[in-house]
């Protein structure tokens, strides 16, 4: 699978983070956007902001797609990343919830 079959939104947070853009990566979430990673809950663009800042860019994480599969629902994906950084490193599933041209929802176990 190549990057470029990913939803517009998801292969922005991918790029995003790959360029340590904090502004763009931001951009692609709703202001309204719940991530949650392994129970830890953010909420809206702050809370992916804090987010980005203690487990992303902010630990100059990098992202390589594995694999990428449509969820249950129409705007629903999960995309197995391969991370590598100064946090966390390895390989794990992401699920994804779009609304529009953004990222609505991130779940991370």
């Amino acid at each position: 699978m190549t990057t470029t079959e990913l939803p517009s939104p998801i292969q922005e947070f991918v790029d995003a983070t790959n360029a340590g853009d904090t502004e763009r990566f931001l951009a692609v979430f709703t202001e309204d956007a719940f991530l949650s990673d392994w129970g830890r809950e953010f909420h809206g663009v702050a809370g992916a902001a804090e987010w980005n800042r203690t487990d992303n860019i902010g630990m100059e994480s990098r992202f390589d797609v594995v694999a990428a599969e449509p969820g249950a629902g129409p705007d629903e994906w999960t995309v197995t990343l391969k991370v590598s950084g100064n946090r966390f490193n390895g390989t794990g599933p992401l699920q994804f919830g779009l609304r529009g041209d953004r990222i609505a929802r991130l779940v991370i176990e």
